[in-house]
């Protein structure tokens, strides 16, 4: 028992620092190309190399850094170029799973608002982002094509430290969560094709916002 509450108090340090290394790429104290150096950063951030380590595994699975062998991490560059590529998969692959989730079940829908509602009461963008995460997967959870679900998992993860930019700004969040409210109107009718359409204007509202940040980001960069 012992080992399983120290486990998850470990789990618990990785978890914070993920966010705390997601929001210092996005802001730029960690900048693009720079070196991660795991002493120092241990250090600043209060933490052993265990939970550091754990963290940066994870972020390299995202794409925020790049591990190269016997060398170390690398903080990959948040880039328009690689934003256009990615974000727009998602809106093609998540209705798809939707159709073939089929209509939700009663808890399902209920799980989705108390969820929806969550995400609305947040006050920060590391845990809007996990609960749009959440909400999203509890959405196709009943997708039996588990090859696609898995798939979306993988762009959910790369999209992830674009998104913080987003949902830092509170009508953002509000746009998100009324568009989830239209998902579940059209699932509560039966009416599985408008829901599928409702998800994907959900997925395609924040290209614009995003794409702006970044080309602001890469224009000051650049001067």
């Amino acid at each position: 028992m012992q080992k399983i509450a120290l486990a998850l108090v470990r789990d618990n340090i990785s978890d914070s620092v993920v966010i705390e290394l997601r929001n210092m790429i996005v802001d730029g104290r960690l900048s693009a190309g720079e070196r991660i150096n795991e002493v120092h950063l241990s250090q600043q951030l209060g933490v052993s190399r265990t939970p550091l380590r754990e963290a940066l595994a994870r972020l390299a699975h995202e794409g925020a850094l790049k591990g190269v062998p016997r060398i170390g991490y690398f903080v990959r560059a948040l880039t328009l170029e690689e934003f256009e590529q990615i974000y727009p998969i998602r809106p093609l692959l998540e209705p798809e799973a939707l159709r073939l989730a089929g209509l939700l079940s009663r808890d399902r829908m209920k799980r989705l608002r108390v969820i929806n509602d969550e995400i609305e009461r947040a006050r920060d963008a590391d845990t809007v982002i996990a609960l749009d995460d959440d909400w999203h997967l509890e959405l196709i959870a009943d997708c039996p094509n588990k090859v696609l679900v898995d798939l979306i998992k993988q762009f959910i993860r790369r999209t992830r430290r674009y998104e913080i930019a987003l949902m830092r700004e509170r009508r953002n969040v509000s746009l998100a969560c009324a568009t989830h409210r239209s998902i579940m109107a059209a699932l509560r009718r039966r009416d599985l094709k408008a829901a599928c359409a409702a998800l994907r204007i959900n997925l395609q509202t924040g290209y614009e916002p995003i794409a702006s940040w970044l080309k602001a980001r890469e224009s000051k960069e650049g001067s």
